[in-house]
């Protein structure tokens, strides 16, 4: 419901039944909002109350006002989804008013609406997937390990363009093995993106490593090679440098690996690549997530492909993947009976998953193309708006739009980003903040931090700045125009915060 919609629902007092029931039966929402001079809510009427009336023969120029008095049944701006929901079901009605702090509605939500929620980026299942899971119910393959495994691993290798893979339980698991590969140990330091998700550095806790987080930059949103460099000069001065260097492709976009990676390879540090949220994104022609020495995927629920849980490590070199495998499988030595020589995981992923994984690489491509149009339909239905950034894509450069994020400019932008993403929530459209940096988390406080330059830390700007938007490659066109529909009336609706900044 647009602003205009809003307004056609408000009438006044002297407004006659006749009026009224013009009003209602033009609108088509099943309620009106009596509102004073002074704006605030004075009752609801609806259907029922105008009906009532014709019953007790009231005469049809009688003003709304005079109906029998009614308290109406509110919420205020902090309701969520779920408290409306539970509002209308206690008191069995399909739309609550929205007031303010001075009791003036300045919204209305409706059953309708909260039926049919808008997810951030849900699972996108075809039918290329059945075939291969039947398969492995038929096989009775079910267990870790199988053809749909070793199918899986080979095709995702040569869909990216890389040697090697090992499909793990997931992405974290991943990353674990990833830094044991590469030969963390207990006091080991690891640099690590900073605006990111947690699972990028808690395998660092894991192996008793300590995490430097390393700020974004503007650009891209992804590891400043400035802040970078800082932190390796640092280092050498301190004579510790890193065991690695974790690189974050964030929402779906590759770091600049130009700028990046000559730098790790002047001080001989390796990088392992977190393509967690950039599978089927390219930079420079080349697939996100081969740049490093090690690279790692993510087939979680919510990802640009699925297999329910699940990750994949990839690299060129043969010896480090097998080692994984052997890693991945509880470390079991070659003997014919259980022998083991050193410290293993149960790390594998299942031939029924593998098979969904399958399934899902066909349409990978696809999946792809359809995010990015979303994130194009968005950009353009909003492009009026100034003080709306989308994360920049620079030349050379293909981001999956695994989801479109964007910032907000201008006085109290903050606290506008919190008022568009409450309002969104009130109508069951999910919308996140960027993802708080780790060096605010309270996990990682006092860990070190190396900001983009002196006195800019880019990571807090977009986290307390950005936002991301339903991005789903199967949120339907209809879905998108009620996205920007209310996106659009919640950023209108939070220009008020500008007079207090």
């Amino acid at each position: 419901m647009n602003r205009q919609e809003f307004e056609a629902l408000c009438v006044s007092p002297a407004c006659t039944l006749r009026e009224a029931l013009q009003r209602l039966d033009a609108t088509a929402r099943g309620v009106l909002l009596v509102q004073g001079d002074d704006g605030v809510l004075q009752r609801t009427v609806t259907d029922g109350d105008l009906r009532r009336a014709r019953l007790q023969q009231t005469d049809d120029e009688t003003p709304v006002a005079n109906l029998p008095a009614q308290t109406p049944i509110t919420v205020g701006e902090a309701a969520g989804a779920g408290a409306v929901l539970a509002v209308m079901d206690a008191h069995q009605i399909d739309h609550v008013p929205v007031l303010n702090a001075s009791g003036c509605a300045v919204d209305a939500v409706f059953r309708r609406e909260l039926s049919q929620r808008i997810w951030l980026s849900s699972p996108h299942l075809g039918e290329e997937e059945i075939a291969f899971v039947d398969e492995a119910f038929k096989t009775n393959w079910i267990a870790p390990l199988g053809p749909n495994v070793d199918g899986f691993e080979r095709e995702l290798a040569a869909h990216v363009g890389i040697g090697h893979a090992a499909a793990l339980s997931s992405g974290t698991a991943a990353l674990h093995l990833g830094l044991v590969l590469l030969g963390v140990q207990a006091g080991d330091t690891v640099f690590c993106s900073s605006l990111t998700f947690v699972a990028s550095c808690n395998p660092i806790l894991y192996c008793a490593a300590t995490p430097v987080f390393i700020d974004a930059e503007p650009e891209t949103w992804n590891m400043s090679a400035a802040a970078l460099e800082r932190a390796f000069e640092a280092a050498r001065r301190d004579g510790r440098l890193p065991r690695c260097v974790i690189l974050v492709n964030l929402y779906g976009q590759s770091a600049d690996m130009d700028a990046l990676l000559p730098i790790c390879e002047r001080y001989g540090v390796p990088v392992l690549e977190d393509a967690a949220e950039s599978l089927g994104g390219r930079y420079k022609g080349r697939s996100s997530g081969t740049f490093g020495r090690i690279g790692v995927y993510s087939f979680n629920g919510n990802k640009i492909i699925t297999t329910s849980g699940g990750g994949m490590l990839v690299a060129d070199d043969a010896d480090l993947v097998a080692r994984a495998r052997k890693l991945s499988t509880q470390a079991r030595d070659p003997a014919p009976h259980y022998q083991h020589s050193e410290l293993g995981f149960n790390y594998r992923m299942s031939n029924v998953l593998a098979g969904i994984g399958r399934g899902q690489l066909r349409v990978l491509d696809q999946r792809v193309a359809q995010r990015r149009r979303v994130f194009e339909r968005y950009r353009q239905a909003l492009i009026d708006l100034p003080d709306i950034h989308w994360m920049p894509e620079p030349e050379g450069f293909q981001s999956t739009r695994w989801l479109t994020c964007l910032t907000l400019s201008g006085p109290a932008a903050r606290e506008r980003c919190k008022v568009v993403i409450q309002y969104l929530e009130r109508h069951s459209i999910e919308a996140r903040p960027v993802w708080k940096p780790m060096h605010l988390q309270p996990l990682y406080a006092g860990a070190i931090y190396f900001s983009h330059a002196p006195g800019e830390d880019v990571s807090s700007m977009l986290f307390h700045h950005g936002l991301c938007l339903p991005s789903g490659s199967n949120t339907s066109e209809d879905q998108q125009d009620r996205v920007i529909t209310h996106l659009r009336r919640a950023l209108l609706q939070s220009e008020s915060l500008r007079a207090i900044a």
